[in-house]
């Protein structure tokens, strides 16, 4: 084991998480696939298995390259990428892959994969801002300056998601505003932003609630319906949540067992985004704690990369992506329990999926190589004095 870890840089600790992660992954997917499999595989299991493990140990690969590269890059791509992202959001929003009334994906000419371009913008945007604010650190009392090297970025993008997806845009709002907290912007600055994403949020709500079919693309009518479905909690509209709360239910403190999961035959989309509710089923609610507590220690490990780079461009970016997955793996936990309507968000490195896997192994390969920074600057720091 120390062999491995003398290639394996950076916190060994979020190292151990990703293992655990990809382990839960592999053995509940290939359980949970089995619906899948009889309709598209003639109850073939095994090729569900075979194929999430070959995105696992990719996405892996892609993790152990990414941390091996100078975070401190990033920085200087940063606005190529987030440049790049606003014509990919727009071309998807028009002429993206629809699943569920939704264009949310583009494919990848000739391997017929396809990506959400919110994941990469999500990436994109969170160095955007990561770097924007080290760079204009003297600057953050004007609020102007905020406005206009911020707050007008972060909307930008949250605006060109949100009309597919509702719940990934508020999800990388959030995130900016953890971000801008964090990055030392005045605390008058951030009510104000909030003042206004009140009034906002009123008037779009009410919007949705009372005209839903004026929005554009039939989405308005959608999170209406999905709203109108949690509050009533009517077992016939709110179908899925149902049969998650029956999971939830007959799994209990212990679980039935791996591989004993009823409700995955029952329960749409069983392998990704309800995927919380069948790992409860079969492992019972002790490992669906412990799956929780991984992503918090995911996170408090950032915080750490945080105290030890002095809030400079690595720590930010390191709580910014660490917030984002964590704060994802949370609505995709309280939609399985039934605490938050349904949102289409999967639960990130355990999951069923493709691309999406890539991106978030990405992400952690980008707080890998920020954490390895921060430990090797440890380091100088304590040879420095024995030199003297």
């Amino acid at each position: 084991m120390t062999r491995i870890f003398g290639y394996l840089k950076g916190d060994r600790v979020i190292w151990m998480v990703v293992l655990l992660l990809s382990i839960i992954s592999v053995l509940v997917v290939y359980s949970s696939s089995n619906a899948l499999a009889q309709k598209f595989k003639a109850g073939n299991t095994e090729a569900y298995l075979i194929k999430h493990s070959m995105f696992i140990v990719f996405g892996v690969l892609l993790m152990y390259f990414v941390h091996r590269i100078n975070y401190k890059y990033l920085s200087r791509i940063s606005q190529i990428a987030f440049i790049i992202s606003i014509p990919l959001l727009a071309f998807t929003l028009l002429k993206g892959v629809s699943a569920g009334g939704a264009s949310r994906w583009l494919e990848i000419p000739g391997i017929g994969l396809t990506f959400q371009t919110s994941d990469f913008a999500k990436i994109a945007l969170i160095i955007y801002v990561a770097r924007t604010l080290t760079v204009k650190q003297d600057q953050l009392d004007d609020f102007k300056v905020i406005i206009k090297s911020l707050l007008i970025p972060i909307s930008l993008v949250c605006i060109l998601i949100l009309p597919a997806n509702f719940s990934t845009a508020a999800l990388i709002f959030v995130t900016c505003l953890l971000i801008l907290f964090v990055g030392r912007v005045p605390i008058r600055s951030i009510l104000k932003i909030l003042a206004g994403c009140v009034i906002v949020g009123t008037l779009f709500f009410s919007w949705v609630w009372f005209a839903p079919e004026t929005i554009p693309g039939g989405r308005g009518t959608t999170w209406k319906a999905r709203i109108e479905a949690f509050l009533s909690g009517d077992a016939e509209t709110n179908y899925q949540s149902e049969q998650a709360k029956i999971a939830v239910a007959k799994g209990g403190a212990f679980g039935l067992g791996p591989g004993n999961s009823t409700t995955k035959n029952f329960l749409p989309q069983s392998a990704s985004d309800f995927i919380f509710a069948i790992i409860i089923e079969e492992y019972g609610s002790f490992v669906g704690v412990l799956l929780l507590f991984l992503y918090m220690i995911l996170f408090f490990r950032s915080i750490r990369i945080l105290r030890s780079s002095e809030k400079t461009f690595g720590g930010l970016l390191a709580v910014g992506l660490s917030f984002s997955l964590v704060f994802q793996a949370l609505i995709n936990m309280a939609v399985a329990v039934n605490l938050f309507p349904v949102t289409g968000q999967p639960l990130p490195m355990v999951s069923m999926g493709g691309t999406s896997i890539w991106i978030t192994c990405i992400t952690i390969g980008i707080i890998l190589s920020i954490s390895k920074e921060a430990e090797n600057n440890e380091s100088e720091k304590e040879v420095l004095p024995e030199a003297i």
